[in-house]
């Protein structure tokens, strides 16, 4: 059966005239039992041997073009589905081998251990030593990782293995693994110091701790809980660090929402007096840490908040010039509600999904401020996640 692809979904799946999303295809392209016909012209070669077996990317036969407006396009219509239209400014792409966190998995085999990325829609592990997505430091732990799973793991489980690298070394939480018994402590703590390692963890536990495991955020260094959220890519970090830092110019008086460990409290505090909001302890105790350890940034106030059940209020906004909002990929509708109520000049809003974040704009915009424009981030390259930051006014006050 011939079938012509006419569009992407939200996966980056071609979407045939009838049936189900074909993997691996572009629009315009003429697709026969599985096996294109007439290619397009925005097909490359996927420059990674894993890709076809490998359920890490999802578009790597796209050329760099089309994907950057492909994503671009996804927060265009998210906004347009709401209404909203704005200036959306040309979208940042990280750069290949530039991805600083990533979870992997391990399982035993005959021989030892295999790790590598799940296939696409499969429990299949896949072995990816050549990957073009993960920092080099990554793949070149590759060997410790197996070594870590021979202890980690059961007979038949798998184990998660969360990378993260840091300024002092690799940082590894080892997620769903058997417990670990006094003498494989001992030998956890050796593997350690044999591969220099800043830490290690047990499900959310830290094992053994050679250095601690640093992120620099502006002036501030963190040390963050094992496991923590952080941007994906340094080179992303940066990119949205930028436009936040864009967004809150003068700013004196700046509240964080959904603050984290500091990613934008601490460039933000070079400048403003900050009130980081966050509703992990662990996550405030690091920024708090690293906000005190730090020399020349002005007062930082750490508060553990759920802000889903406890958003904060308009009255409690009526000195802050500028305020942040980073929220998990479900938005923040409750906060943004109140949000809208309040006098603040200047919104950062910063999102990593384009559904949510037209919701939460909407209710913005409707309740006074203007959404000037949208910066699009990419550093999920080759995959069909974009992120992104906006900025809100609100022009005339009372």
């Amino acid at each position: 059966m011939t079938q012509t692809i006419l569009r992407l979904n939200h996966k980056g799946e071609g979407v045939p005239e009838t049936g189900a999303p074909i993997p691996r295809t572009l629009p315009n392209e003429v697709v026969e039992d599985g096996r294109i016909v007439t290619p397009s012209a925005d097909r490359v070669a996927a420059p990674c041997r894993h890709f076809k077996s490998c359920g890490g990317c999802a578009m790597q036969h796209a050329s760099d073009a089309f994907v950057a407006d492909w994503k671009t396009d996804v927060v265009r219509l998210g906004l347009s589905a709401r209404g909203i239209e704005t200036d959306i400014r040309p979208i940042v792409t990280s750069p290949a081998q530039s991805r600083r966190r990533a979870t992997l998995h391990g399982r035993r085999t005959k021989k030892g251990a295999m790790v590598g990325f799940f296939g696409r829609g499969s429990d299949a592990l896949i072995e990816v030593p050549d990957c073009k997505l993960l920092d080099p430091a990554i793949i070149a732990a590759i060997p410790m990782l197996e070594e870590l799973t021979v202890a980690a793991a059961s007979r038949k489980s798998t184990v998660g293995l969360v990378v993260t690298l840091s300024g002092s070394g690799l940082d590894i939480d080892v997620r769903d693994a058997k417990p670990l018994e006094p003498q494989s402590i001992l030998e956890m703590s050796a593997l350690v110091e044999r591969h220099k390692l800043a830490r290690l963890s047990w499900d959310g536990e830290a094992v053994a701790t050679r250095v601690p495991p640093f992120q620099i955020f502006g002036a501030g260094k963190v040390t963050p809980p094992p496991g923590a959220f952080l941007q994906a890519t340094d080179h992303g970090q940066q990119a949205l660090s930028d436009a936040v830092r864009d967004i809150l110019g003068d700013a004196k008086q700046v509240v964080d929402l959904f603050a984290g460990c500091g990613t934008f409290t601490l460039p933000a505090a070079e400048k403003a007096e900050v009130w980081a909001l966050e509703g992990e302890a662990s996550l405030i105790a690091a920024l708090d840490a690293g906000w005190r350890m730090a020399t020349g940034l002005k007062k930082v106030k750490s508060e553990t908040r759920d802000l889903f059940r406890r958003p904060l209020l308009p009255q409690e906004l009526r000195k802050t010039d500028a305020v942040i909002i980073d929220p998990p990929r479900a938005g923040a509708e409750a906060q943004t509600i109140e949000l809208a109520q309040s006098g603040v000049k200047r919104i950062a809003a910063v999102s990593c999904n384009p559904i949510s974040f037209a919701r939460d704009a909407k209710i913005l915009i409707d309740g006074g401020y203007r959404l000037d424009w949208v910066q699009p981030v990419d550093q999920f390259r080759w995959s069909s996640h974009v992120e992104l930051v906006a900025q809100f006014t609100k022009p005339h006050m009372g």
